[in-house]
């Protein structure tokens, strides 16, 4: 009979569906396998379904992103508008995955929009909808020029709903929808929608997909308008055929410039790559910004920060304004601000080359989506990896080194252990993994603190500078205990352990904000070693004080640490524990009874007193 977990290898290895490596634990079951051996088929059935999950969640994300490439390339060769028209609402339920997609076109002169083109609908009467400004979902969509989404459209009070609409949204039989706008500029010209038969939520990643697909659009739709126009005025009008060619030269060189950037996109290039490609059309200088105003890449002698007064007013209107002699472009994912582009050199833009600057942002914002999908899956593995080193380190070390390696991390060479604490868990976790990133190394939650595992030796300098970077990203204080070296998922367990010693002192000296190793609390970072006994060494100091008020319910442990605190000053440490001074003094006799009458030797001072701090770490 074939092993149950080999069979569950074999069953990946196919590629097998969820349903069927469930079934590998029933057939155990049924087949009379033992206790232990059900409790391992069990576990690797639970870790076999996980990794189905993974797989199917990478799938979608690889299927998203090649659709989304798909489309970048469709637009750019489209130059019919009905052809281009078909291939978003395609390209849109490819995207998302619904029931229906369709797309509407706004009517200025009678102040509604139409149905233009529909995919997936079965109803005459939907496909033939007219929606006035401000009606029903779409009519909120083009009047606002905001996406909107409902998981339960006839629920939702929302929108204004009129009888002819909402008679054909049921003729359709749908019930989820999502609106976002086409937008030129401020203008909007008309809403796509991605719509189900059944409740649905769309998330927020979803609707920026599908808003920067809208957006790609609706420049793909106006090149193709602009060039329908063009041929229209090129037979009407022979008188101006010198003006007509140059507006089709200018529209030559535009796409052609669109198309050179979707292929750099497409062919996995880089933000400085296309920044580059954009400089040379346009013959000036080029920097691309984040959404802090951060520099991501710089092409050219400009060092200029754009001004945010400059970026805020190109993100309301959608298009390229001018700011002492400084062109910028606002680069966008729907309403989300993901960062900008700048021009300088040419102060003098012309309207063909002002488009080609505006559809470069569009691009950029294709580049930086891509790019932020890409980090947030790597971040995912990379904190999966952590929480499986440290808490089965044993079950699989060669998977576990070969699923590091993939990530660019070799666990063979020394690295340190840092855990950290400190601000919002989420936004801590975001710059330990931007820093991990960044040095090679991984980043996770494990517990309730966040993990870094980075190349190096320097266990201390390494707790100090990443206190310091982690402080800054946050914007408070954060505590870095370290430990290590240490090479293989073994050592890094016990490095681990260290660390997270070394940070629980740290907090408890009140050392916050600081970063350090068990070596720099000096006689305390002794205690706290691997083979340290720190509840042996408080019972050995204390132990007769400590049972002496568990037995009597008094407080003599409190008494000494008070004492302590106020500087052997009887007088102060009556009033910090409210009790007469005569009080004090009989309570410390007692205490040279229980200890000894040397207790108040240097000697024997530095013992007592080092045990009670440390009683704060055992409790």
């Amino acid at each position: 009979m074939t092993d149950p977990v080999e069979h569950l290898l074999e069953l990946l290895a196919q590629d097998a569906g969820s349903e069927r490596l469930a079934q590998v634990l029933p057939a155990a079951r049924a087949a009379g396998a033992s206790g232990a051996d059900l409790d391992r088929v069990e576990r690797a059935a639970e870790w076999a379904l996980e990794i189905r999950r993974t797989l199917t969640e990478h799938r979608r994300r690889e299927a998203e992103l090649e659709a989304l490439f798909d489309t970048a390339s469709d637009l750019a060769g489209a130059r019919d508008p009905d052809a281009v028209l078909r291939s978003i609402v395609r390209r849109a339920r490819l995207l998302l995955g619904t029931d229906v997609a369709y797309l509407s076109m706004n009517e200025p002169a009678a102040h509604g929009t139409y149905m233009r083109v529909t995919d997936g609908s079965v109803s005459a009467l939907f496909q033939e909808v007219r929606l006035g400004m401000g009606e029903g979902l779409g009519g909120l969509v083009a009047q606002t020029a905001r996406p909107y989404a409902t998981a339960d459209y006839f629920a939702d009070l929302r929108f204004n709903h009129t009888r002819p609409i909402d008679t054909a949204v049921e003729d359709e039989g749908l019930v989820a929808i999502l609106g976002v706008p086409l937008t030129l500029g401020s203008r909007v010209i008309g809403v796509l929608y991605a719509a189900n038969r059944s409740p649905r939520r769309f998330p927020p990643d979803e609707v920026a997909l599908l808003s920067s697909l809208a957006d790609h659009a609706a420049i793909a739709l106006d090149t193709a308008h602009l060039l329908e126009e063009t041929r229209v005025a090129l037979r009407e009008r022979n008188e101006a055929n010198e003006v007509i060619r140059a507006q089709s030269e200018d529209m030559r060189r535009a796409e052609e410039a669109h198309d050179r950037l979707a292929d750099l996109v497409l062919r996995g290039a880089d933000l400085p790559e296309v920044a580059a490609a954009v400089a040379k059309v346009l013959g000036g200088a080029i920097a691309v910004h984040d959404g802090d105003l951060g520099e991501l890449a710089r092409i050219g002698v400009t060092k200029k920060t754009p001004p945010r007064s400059a970026v805020n007013a190109s993100r309301a209107t959608g298009r390229a304004v001018a700011q002492d002699g400084t062109w910028v472009c606002a680069v966008l994912a729907g309403r989300e601000l993901l960062g900008s582009i700048t021009l300088t050199g040419r102060p003098d833009l012309e309207d063909a080359d002002r488009r080609l600057f505006e559809r470069a942002s569009v691009v950029t914002a294709l580049l930086l989506l891509l790019r932020r999908s890409v980090a947030e899956a790597e971040n995912k593995v990379r904190g999966e990896l952590i929480t499986d080193l440290l808490t089965a380190p044993d079950r699989d070390p060669a998977g576990l080194a070969a699923r590091a390696r993939r990530v660019g991390v070799e666990l063979g060479v020394p690295h340190v252990v840092l855990v950290a604490d400190g601000g919002p868990r989420d936004r801590l976790l975001a710059a330990a993994a931007h820093l991990a990133s960044t040095g090679r190394g991984l980043a996770g939650v494990h517990g309730e603190h966040v993990v870094l595992l980075l190349p190096g030796t320097a266990a201390g300098p390494a707790a100090t500078d990443t206190a310091r970077v982690l402080g800054k990203a946050v914007g408070v204080p954060v505590t870095v205990g370290a430990g290590g070296p240490a090479e293989g998922p073994e050592q890094v367990v016990t490095a681990h352990a260290e660390a997270a010693r070394c940070l629980s002192a740290l907090l408890v000296l009140d050392r916050r904000g600081q970063g350090g190793t068990p070596a720099d609390l000096g006689f305390v970072g002794v205690l706290l070693g691997e083979r340290a006994d720190v509840a042996g060494y408080v019972r050995t100091t204390l132990g007769p004080l400590l049972d002496y008020d568990a037995a009597r319910g008094t407080e003599l442990v409190r008494t000494l640490a008070v004492y302590f605190s106020c500087g052997a000053n009887l007088s102060r440490a009556k009033d910090e524990l409210h009790v007469h001074v005569n009080t004090v003094v009989q309570r410390l006799d007692r205490v040279a009874t229980l200890l000894g009458e040397d207790w108040q030797s240097p000697e024997r001072v530095l013992e007592i007193q080092l045990a009670l701090r440390l009683l704060l770490l055992v409790g």
